[in-house]
């Protein structure tokens, strides 16, 4: 038997257990020997920082929730579904489908290493999950400012600073915070 190619594909899988679902999926790729079949499997996050009760903290958020991507030889060279792989996805807990259905369809590489390449710019980076407008009113809960009201001048969402313009001593300051020590006020 020649090498089949291995192509990517996008598993629909049950929303919220993605981990488990990639989990299942590399168990069972061991105790199954589906190593010339399954290659790599992807799933894409990003680590962000928000504020629940005064308190700043990481979460992990998927950046493609209830989907995981994954590198499969599906087909044989006519085209035809491998009746051992599909058995495979199909058996596996926590796996919906593929996208296409029946006759899942493959994901372009270049699309496959965007979305890889998007994960390495923001693994070192994290994101804050609120975003401001300029012109927004918004008040300072934490640090030297706390307590004032201010109007947002500039924001940099790579950094997660915003220049917000306070009033101090009856006269228009700018101060820079980060996202997490304001938040919007009416």
């Amino acid at each position: 038997m020649t090498e089949l190619k291995k192509e990517w594909f996008v598993l629909h899988v049950l929303s919220g257990q993605e981990h488990k679902a990639r989990e299942n999926l590399e168990k069972r790729i061991q105790r199954e020997e589906m190593q010339e079949y399954i290659g790599e499997i992807l799933l894409p996050e990003e680590r962000v920082t928000e504020v629940k009760s005064g308190k700043k903290k990481t979460i992990v958020r998927k950046l493609y929730p209830g989907y995981i991507f994954l590198e499969a030889v599906i087909y044989d060279e006519e085209r035809r579904l491998l009746e051992k792989t599909w058995a495979f996805f199909k058996s596996t807990p926590g796996i919906i489908g593929f996208i296409g259905g029946d006759r899942p369809v493959p994901v372009p590489l270049s699309e496959v290493e965007s979305i890889q390449n998007q994960m390495e710019e923001k693994r070192d980076r994290v994101k804050p999950r609120v975003s401001f407008d300029p012109g927004e009113n918004v008040k300072i809960t934490d640090g030297p400012f706390v307590g004032l009201l201010g109007i947002v001048e500039e924001v940099d969402p790579d950094k997660g600073k915003l220049k917000v313009s306070v009033t101090i001593f009856g006269r228009t300051t700018p101060v820079e915070l980060e996202y997490w020590q304001v938040e919007r006020s009416e």
